[in-house]
Protein backbone atom coordinates (compact mmCIF):
# COMPACT_ATOMS: atom_id res chain seq x y z
CA UNK A 1 0.00 0.00 0.00
CA UNK A 2 2.86 2.02 0.42
CA UNK A 3 3.50 2.65 -3.22
CA UNK A 4 0.09 4.36 -3.55
CA UNK A 5 1.21 6.30 -0.49
CA UNK A 6 4.23 7.35 -2.08
CA UNK A 7 2.62 8.33 -5.59
CA UNK A 8 0.35 10.70 -3.96
CA UNK A 9 3.09 12.04 -2.10
CA UNK A 10 5.45 12.33 -5.36
CA UNK A 11 2.23 13.72 -7.18
CA UNK A 12 1.05 16.42 -4.24
CA UNK A 13 4.10 17.86 -2.40
CA UNK A 14 7.36 17.04 -3.87
CA UNK A 15 9.71 15.08 -6.72
CA UNK A 16 11.33 12.06 -6.72
CA UNK A 17 14.75 13.87 -6.77
CA UNK A 18 14.04 15.59 -3.88
CA UNK A 19 12.56 11.99 -1.88
CA UNK A 20 16.04 10.71 -3.17
CA UNK A 21 17.89 13.53 -1.55
CA UNK A 22 16.02 13.20 1.54
CA UNK A 23 16.75 9.39 1.47
CA UNK A 24 13.03 7.92 0.94
CA UNK A 25 13.14 3.78 0.75
CA UNK A 26 10.82 3.06 -1.99
CA UNK A 27 9.22 -0.64 -2.24
CA UNK A 28 11.97 -1.69 -4.64
CA UNK A 29 15.00 -0.99 -3.00
CA UNK A 30 13.14 -1.96 0.37
CA UNK A 31 12.41 -5.41 -1.32
CA UNK A 32 15.81 -6.21 -3.33
CA UNK A 33 18.44 -3.97 -0.87
CA UNK A 34 16.91 -5.20 2.12
CA UNK A 35 14.08 -7.55 2.31
CA UNK A 36 15.93 -10.36 -0.35
CA UNK A 37 19.14 -9.77 0.74
CA UNK A 38 18.85 -10.06 4.60
CA UNK A 39 15.81 -12.45 5.19
CA UNK A 40 16.27 -15.66 4.48
CA UNK A 41 12.46 -17.29 2.89
CA UNK A 42 12.76 -20.54 5.24
CA UNK A 43 12.25 -18.21 8.19
CA UNK A 44 9.27 -16.26 7.21
CA UNK A 45 6.84 -18.49 8.98
CA UNK A 46 8.45 -17.38 12.32
CA UNK A 47 6.50 -14.30 11.60
CA UNK A 48 4.33 -14.67 9.30
CA UNK A 49 2.36 -17.28 11.66
CA UNK A 50 1.27 -15.93 15.18
CA UNK A 51 0.90 -18.63 16.51
CA UNK A 52 4.48 -19.78 15.98
CA UNK A 53 5.80 -16.32 16.60
CA UNK A 54 4.59 -17.45 20.22
CA UNK A 55 5.94 -19.86 20.80
CA UNK A 56 8.87 -18.39 19.71
CA UNK A 57 8.46 -15.62 22.02
CA UNK A 58 8.06 -18.12 25.17
CA UNK A 59 11.02 -19.95 24.46
CA UNK A 60 13.00 -17.20 24.43
CA UNK A 61 11.40 -15.85 27.65
CA UNK A 62 10.28 -12.65 26.04
CA UNK A 63 6.44 -11.17 27.31
CA UNK A 64 3.55 -11.26 24.97
CA UNK A 65 0.04 -11.18 25.42
CA UNK A 66 -1.48 -14.51 27.23
CA UNK A 67 -2.66 -17.21 25.11
CA UNK A 68 -5.99 -18.30 26.29
CA UNK A 69 -6.53 -20.98 23.50
CA UNK A 70 -6.55 -21.72 19.91
CA UNK A 71 -9.61 -23.18 17.29
CA UNK A 72 -7.82 -24.94 14.72
CA UNK A 73 -10.98 -26.97 12.76
CA UNK A 74 -15.15 -25.91 12.49
CA UNK A 75 -15.54 -28.79 14.89
CA UNK A 76 -14.08 -27.19 17.57
CA UNK A 77 -15.48 -23.33 16.61
CA UNK A 78 -18.57 -23.67 19.64
CA UNK A 79 -15.74 -24.57 21.88
CA UNK A 80 -14.93 -20.86 22.26
CA UNK A 81 -17.46 -19.65 24.22
CA UNK A 82 -16.47 -21.97 26.74
CA UNK A 83 -12.79 -20.76 25.71
CA UNK A 84 -13.41 -17.21 26.64
CA UNK A 85 -15.76 -17.85 29.69
CA UNK A 86 -13.65 -16.91 32.34
CA UNK A 87 -11.99 -13.60 31.14
CA UNK A 88 -13.78 -10.38 30.78
CA UNK A 89 -11.99 -9.34 27.62
CA UNK A 90 -10.03 -10.75 25.60
CA UNK A 91 -8.94 -10.56 21.48
CA UNK A 92 -10.34 -13.07 19.01
CA UNK A 93 -7.27 -12.82 15.72
CA UNK A 94 -6.15 -15.02 12.71
CA UNK A 95 -2.35 -16.75 13.14
CA UNK A 96 -1.36 -15.45 9.46
CA UNK A 97 -3.65 -12.41 9.32
CA UNK A 98 -2.03 -8.79 8.16
CA UNK A 99 -2.88 -5.31 8.19
CA UNK A 100 -5.05 -5.71 11.27
CA UNK A 101 -7.82 -7.81 9.72
CA UNK A 102 -9.95 -9.94 11.46
CA UNK A 103 -8.63 -8.85 14.56
CA UNK A 104 -11.80 -9.06 17.14
CA UNK A 105 -11.69 -7.35 20.41
CA UNK A 106 -14.35 -7.92 23.37
CA UNK A 107 -14.12 -5.17 26.13
CA UNK A 108 -16.52 -7.05 28.38
CA UNK A 109 -19.52 -9.49 28.47
CA UNK A 110 -22.84 -8.45 28.93
CA UNK A 111 -25.13 -11.39 29.66
CA UNK A 112 -25.52 -13.21 26.02
CA UNK A 113 -23.52 -10.36 24.35
CA UNK A 114 -20.08 -9.36 23.85
CA UNK A 115 -19.30 -5.84 23.74
CA UNK A 116 -16.58 -4.47 21.66
CA UNK A 117 -14.85 -1.01 23.17
CA UNK A 118 -16.44 0.73 20.78
CA UNK A 119 -19.59 -0.15 22.71
CA UNK A 120 -21.33 -2.61 19.95
CA UNK A 121 -22.48 -5.57 20.79
CA UNK A 122 -21.96 -8.82 19.21
CA UNK A 123 -23.72 -12.22 20.27
CA UNK A 124 -22.65 -15.91 20.36
CA UNK A 125 -23.47 -16.96 16.92
CA UNK A 126 -21.93 -13.36 15.46
CA UNK A 127 -18.51 -14.39 17.26
CA UNK A 128 -18.65 -17.82 16.09
CA UNK A 129 -19.20 -16.75 12.85
CA UNK A 130 -16.21 -14.77 13.24
CA UNK A 131 -14.12 -17.66 14.52
CA UNK A 132 -15.13 -19.90 11.17
CA UNK A 133 -14.54 -16.52 8.98
CA UNK A 134 -10.59 -16.81 9.73
CA UNK A 135 -10.60 -20.61 9.65
CA UNK A 136 -12.09 -20.06 6.52
CA UNK A 137 -8.52 -18.16 5.27
CA UNK A 138 -10.94 -15.15 4.81
CA UNK A 139 -8.31 -12.83 6.53
CA UNK A 140 -5.22 -14.88 5.73
CA UNK A 141 -2.57 -14.13 3.61
CA UNK A 142 -3.24 -15.75 -0.02
CA UNK A 143 -6.58 -16.93 1.67
CA UNK A 144 -5.08 -20.03 2.55
CA UNK A 145 -6.88 -22.26 6.00
CA UNK A 146 -5.82 -20.54 9.33
CA UNK A 147 -6.16 -21.07 12.93
CA UNK A 148 -7.89 -18.43 15.21
CA UNK A 149 -5.95 -17.30 18.10
CA UNK A 150 -7.67 -16.42 21.17
CA UNK A 151 -5.57 -14.13 23.45
CA UNK A 152 -5.65 -11.99 26.42
CA UNK A 153 -7.02 -8.29 26.60
CA UNK A 154 -4.32 -5.32 26.45
CA UNK A 155 -4.41 -3.21 29.47
CA UNK A 156 -2.78 -0.47 27.90
CA UNK A 157 -0.14 1.91 30.06
CA UNK A 158 -2.41 4.72 31.59
CA UNK A 159 0.20 7.21 29.66
CA UNK A 160 -1.59 6.55 26.70
CA UNK A 161 -4.55 7.34 27.82
CA UNK A 162 -5.28 10.57 26.35
CA UNK A 163 -3.94 9.28 22.88
CA UNK A 164 -5.92 6.58 21.82
CA UNK A 165 -9.76 6.02 20.99
CA UNK A 166 -11.18 2.76 21.99
CA UNK A 167 -8.24 1.24 21.02
CA UNK A 168 -4.72 0.02 22.09
CA UNK A 169 -2.02 1.94 20.74
CA UNK A 170 0.98 0.16 19.63
CA UNK A 171 4.74 0.74 18.89
CA UNK A 172 6.38 -0.04 15.75
CA UNK A 173 10.65 -0.39 15.63
CA UNK A 174 12.33 -1.07 11.98
CA UNK A 175 15.51 -3.53 13.27
CA UNK A 176 18.13 -3.72 10.86
CA UNK A 177 20.95 -6.07 11.64
CA UNK A 178 19.89 -5.76 15.48
CA UNK A 179 19.85 -2.44 15.21
CA UNK A 180 16.44 -0.09 16.07
CA UNK A 181 17.10 2.32 13.09
CA UNK A 182 13.08 3.93 13.49
CA UNK A 183 10.45 3.65 15.33
CA UNK A 184 6.81 4.93 15.59
CA UNK A 185 3.62 4.68 17.57
CA UNK A 186 0.34 4.21 15.93
CA UNK A 187 -2.88 5.76 18.01
CA UNK A 188 -5.84 4.38 17.52
CA UNK A 189 -9.04 6.83 16.74
CA UNK A 190 -12.51 6.62 15.95
CA UNK A 191 -12.05 6.46 11.53
CA UNK A 192 -9.81 3.86 12.62
CA UNK A 193 -12.60 1.70 14.43
CA UNK A 194 -10.09 1.49 17.36
CA UNK A 195 -7.68 -0.36 15.23
CA UNK A 196 -4.19 0.77 15.48
CA UNK A 197 -3.86 0.56 11.23
CA UNK A 198 -2.91 3.43 9.74
CA UNK A 199 -4.61 2.47 6.33
CA UNK A 200 -7.77 2.39 8.27
CA UNK A 201 -7.68 5.95 9.60
CA UNK A 202 -5.40 5.80 12.97
CA UNK A 203 -2.75 8.40 13.60
CA UNK A 204 1.02 7.31 12.83
CA UNK A 205 3.28 9.45 15.22
CA UNK A 206 7.15 9.24 14.55
CA UNK A 207 8.84 8.77 17.65
CA UNK A 208 12.85 9.96 18.19
CA UNK A 209 15.03 6.92 18.45
CA UNK A 210 17.00 8.56 20.79
CA UNK A 211 14.45 9.24 23.79
CA UNK A 212 11.30 8.84 22.50
CA UNK A 213 9.29 11.68 22.13
CA UNK A 214 6.82 12.08 19.46
CA UNK A 215 8.29 14.09 16.62
CA UNK A 216 5.71 14.49 14.44
CA UNK A 217 1.74 12.87 13.89
CA UNK A 218 0.48 12.02 10.41
CA UNK A 219 -3.12 11.01 9.24
CA UNK A 220 -4.00 9.55 6.10
CA UNK A 221 -0.43 10.97 4.63
CA UNK A 222 -1.25 14.56 6.06
CA UNK A 223 0.41 16.22 8.99
CA UNK A 224 -1.39 15.80 12.62
CA UNK A 225 -0.68 18.00 15.80
CA UNK A 226 -3.79 16.75 18.18
CA UNK A 227 -5.25 13.39 18.15
CA UNK A 228 -8.52 13.73 16.42
CA UNK A 229 -10.68 13.00 18.91
CA UNK A 230 -9.23 12.88 22.36
CA UNK A 231 -8.26 16.71 20.86
CA UNK A 232 -4.95 15.98 22.85
CA UNK A 233 -1.63 17.36 21.59
CA UNK A 234 0.75 15.08 20.11
CA UNK A 235 3.75 16.64 20.55
CA UNK A 236 3.91 15.97 24.51
CA UNK A 237 3.67 12.13 23.68
CA UNK A 238 6.83 10.44 25.45
CA UNK A 239 6.83 6.83 25.57
CA UNK A 240 7.76 5.55 29.07
CA UNK A 241 10.49 2.35 29.59
CA UNK A 242 11.90 3.88 26.05
CA UNK A 243 15.07 1.67 26.59
CA UNK A 244 13.57 -1.77 27.97
CA UNK A 245 11.54 -1.54 24.48
CA UNK A 246 14.29 -0.44 22.48
CA UNK A 247 16.19 -3.60 23.50
CA UNK A 248 13.20 -5.82 23.11
CA UNK A 249 12.82 -5.02 19.43
CA UNK A 250 16.80 -5.36 18.77
CA UNK A 251 16.73 -9.23 20.64
CA UNK A 252 14.19 -9.92 18.18
CA UNK A 253 17.22 -10.37 15.41
CA UNK A 254 18.61 -13.27 17.20
CA UNK A 255 15.29 -15.16 17.86
CA UNK A 256 14.04 -14.92 14.24
CA UNK A 257 17.59 -14.65 12.09
CA UNK A 258 15.35 -12.01 10.13
CA UNK A 259 18.07 -8.94 9.28
CA UNK A 260 15.26 -6.21 8.15
CA UNK A 261 12.31 -6.90 10.50
CA UNK A 262 9.23 -5.00 12.02
CA UNK A 263 8.74 -5.68 15.68
CA UNK A 264 5.22 -4.55 17.40
CA UNK A 265 4.87 -3.76 20.65
CA UNK A 266 2.70 -2.96 23.52
CA UNK A 267 3.25 -0.96 26.68
CA UNK A 268 0.78 -3.03 29.46
CA UNK A 269 0.01 -1.66 32.66
CA UNK A 270 1.10 -4.62 34.85
CA UNK A 271 3.12 -6.79 32.56
CA UNK A 272 5.04 -3.64 31.48
CA UNK A 273 7.10 -4.05 27.43
CA UNK A 274 5.08 -7.03 25.89
CA UNK A 275 5.69 -8.10 21.94
CA UNK A 276 2.89 -7.97 19.72
CA UNK A 277 3.85 -9.60 16.80
CA UNK A 278 6.74 -9.45 13.99
CA UNK A 279 7.32 -8.82 10.76
CA UNK A 280 9.61 -9.63 7.65
CA UNK A 281 7.69 -7.28 5.33
CA UNK A 282 7.14 -4.04 7.18
CA UNK A 283 5.71 -0.94 5.52
CA UNK A 284 7.77 2.08 4.98
CA UNK A 285 4.89 4.35 5.79
CA UNK A 286 7.12 4.94 8.75
CA UNK A 287 9.34 7.53 6.74
CA UNK A 288 6.40 9.71 6.79
CA UNK A 289 5.61 9.37 10.53
CA UNK A 290 9.54 10.99 10.99
CA UNK A 291 9.53 13.15 8.49
CA UNK A 292 12.49 11.39 7.20
CA UNK A 293 13.90 8.76 4.63
CA UNK A 294 15.27 5.31 5.86
CA UNK A 295 18.21 5.12 3.59
CA UNK A 296 20.62 7.09 5.88
CA UNK A 297 20.07 5.08 8.73
CA UNK A 298 20.48 1.87 7.10
CA UNK A 299 23.49 2.43 4.95
CA UNK A 300 25.52 3.22 8.39
CA UNK A 301 24.17 0.28 10.08
CA UNK A 302 25.57 -2.26 6.70
CA UNK A 303 29.20 -0.42 7.60
CA UNK A 304 28.50 -1.68 11.65
CA UNK A 305 30.46 -4.86 12.30
CA UNK A 306 28.95 -8.23 12.65
CA UNK A 307 28.36 -9.76 16.45
CA UNK A 308 27.56 -6.76 18.18
CA UNK A 309 25.72 -7.15 21.82
CA UNK A 310 21.80 -5.99 21.99
CA UNK A 311 22.77 -3.14 24.62
CA UNK A 312 25.22 -1.86 22.44
CA UNK A 313 23.42 -1.87 19.25
CA UNK A 314 20.90 -0.11 21.44
CA UNK A 315 23.46 2.74 22.84
CA UNK A 316 24.62 3.46 18.69
CA UNK A 317 21.31 4.06 17.50
CA UNK A 318 20.75 5.97 20.51
CA UNK A 319 23.23 8.00 19.65
CA UNK A 320 23.52 8.45 16.14
CA UNK A 321 19.65 8.27 15.40
CA UNK A 322 18.36 10.76 18.43
CA UNK A 323 17.52 14.26 16.93
CA UNK A 324 17.93 17.42 19.01
CA UNK A 325 14.87 19.39 20.44
CA UNK A 326 15.40 21.62 17.69
CA UNK A 327 15.21 19.03 15.11
CA UNK A 328 12.06 17.62 16.37
CA UNK A 329 10.56 21.11 16.28
CA UNK A 330 11.48 21.60 12.44
CA UNK A 331 9.91 18.49 11.47
CA UNK A 332 6.83 18.32 13.39
CA UNK A 333 6.20 21.91 12.00
CA UNK A 334 7.50 21.20 8.31
CA UNK A 335 5.37 19.88 5.70
CA UNK A 336 5.21 15.97 4.84
CA UNK A 337 7.63 16.88 1.85
CA UNK A 338 9.13 20.68 0.61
Amino acid sequence: MLSSWLNRWSRNWTTPGVLRARGVVGMNRRNIGYISKYNDRRLYPLVDDKLQTKLLCQNYGLASPEMIGKVASQFEVERVVDMVRDHAGFVIKPAKGSGGKGILVIEHHDGEEYVKPSGARITRADMERHVSNILSGLYSLGGSPDVALVEGLISFDQAFAEFTYEGVPDIRVIVFKGYPVMAMMRLSTAASDGKANLHQGAVGVGLDIGSGWAVRGVQYDRPQFAHPDTGHDIFSLKVPQWDTLLELAAGCYEMTGLGYLGTDMVLDRRHGPMLLELNARPGLAIQMANGEGLRKRLELIERQPDGVPVAERVAFARKHFSRSKEDVANVGMAPIAD
